[in-house]
């Protein structure tokens, strides 16, 4: 141990490199824990630049805050033997909201000093497959949403038209297709009184590319699907598709980081926020911390177990009293408890088994 400490300058230094990442620009504070001095240098956000940084640096620690770029800049340390942390910027430590001044400065320096006092709050960064695994589920939830934009676009140039607005599921079939396209021209054929017919026709041609960019990553999030032990897993729940079984296995990534089922509800933004002060203890909405997506997931999961789910059912109908009160926090409450269930399926590496149902409260 002591002759690689020997022969590993950056571990034998006491340098806190902190760096506030830019989209062009980053600033680096070079932090030494002995003396508190700070020395500042701004860099191009670049992979060759920072590597010169870090042999420049000889830093035995490299501090970087949650964000787009933080994945590859950990990757670089990993591979050049240095230990780095990522800031968690969403926790109550990190924020910093009376400051009478924030530069990049400021945002370097803090991420040194905070480290320095051991009050760093920090996030698990997940391996490259895994990260890119997750983009590609957001791509195609952001897709999602342009393509629902597209349908209300749709709608709109023909109730504009006093036309039936297109409705249901089988209005965005092959055969609903057609009928709406009866009423589209192209742009180029149209008289100044019937440009919204070409406007309907671009529309239509925009719902098609996107319907086909999502067929493209839904067969490829299969793929993936399929070659994941987790996503299987999962799968085996009544009421849990694929595409909810792939953002809980992708998000929860490694089910041994967390050692409790609160920790789990708590990375995904589900418990509800505390505010404690003498008497007062009061619980307020659900913090929204952690994946968006996650929790979005779930919730919609959430509704179809109330349907096909005979555990879910149960646990719903015990939670609104018989399905008459709180049913949008009784989802939440279950989507909570299912994300619990699912954890401890990917830890222990079990399929889904059933519990005796519960027994809703009398009315």
């Amino acid at each position: 141990m002591n002759a690689v400490k020997k022969n590993n300058p950056a571990a034998q230094s006491t340098t806190i490199l902190a760096i506030d990442l830019g989209k062009y620009n980053s600033v680096a504070c070079a932090y030494d824990r002995a003396t508190t001095n700070a020395r500042f240098s701004t860099h191009d956000t670049s992979r060759a630049e920072f590597e010169k940084l870090f042999q420049r640096t000889r830093a035995n620690v490299v501090l970087i805050e949650a964000c787009t770029q933080a994945g590859w800049v950990h990757d670089l340390c990993v591979d050049m033997g240095l230990a780095c942390k990522v800031a968690n910027t969403a926790s109550e430590a990190w924020k910093f909201k009376h400051t009478k001044r924030k530069t990049d400065r400021d945002d370097s320096l803090r991420l040194a000093q905070l480290d320095a006092l051991e009050q760093l709050p920090t996030v698990a960064v997940p391996c490259l497959q895994v990260r890119q695994w997750r983009a590609l589920i957001a791509g195609r939830d952001k897709l999602l949403g342009r393509r629902v934009a597209v349908q209300n676009q749709i709608r709109a140039y023909l109730l504009g038209q006093g036309l039936p607005a297109p409705r249901g599921k089988s209005a965005w079939s092959k055969l609903g297709l057609q009928g709406i396209e009866q009423y589209a021209r192209p742009l180029a054929e149209c008289a100044a009184e019937e440009l919204w017919r070409g406007l309907l026709n671009l529309a239509l041609g925009e719902y098609r590319q996107l319907q086909a960019l999502l067929e493209e990553i839904e067969a490829k999030l299969n793929a993936l699907g399929e070659q994941s032990e987790g996503v299987q897993l999962l799968q085996s729940i009544p009421g849990v598709g694929p595409r909810t079984a792939e953002v809980v296995v992708a998000y929860l990534d490694d089910p041994g980081r967390f050692h409790k089922g609160k920790q789990v509800s708590a990375y995904a933004g589900l418990v509800p926020r505390q505010y404690q002060s003498g008497e007062q203890d009061r619980r307020g909405r659900i913090t929204r911390h952690g994946p968006s997506l996650l929790r979005k997931a779930l919730v919609e999961c959430a509704w179809n177990l109330v349907r096909y789910n005979a555990w879910g059912r149960a646990v719903y109908q015990r939670l609104t009293q018989g399905g008459k009160r709180q049913r949008k926090r009784s989802i939440v409450a279950l989507a909570r408890k299912l994300l619990v269930r699912c954890w401890a399926m990917l830890r222990d590496k079990t399929t889904w088994r059933d519990q005796a149902p519960i027994e809703a409260a009398p009315a």
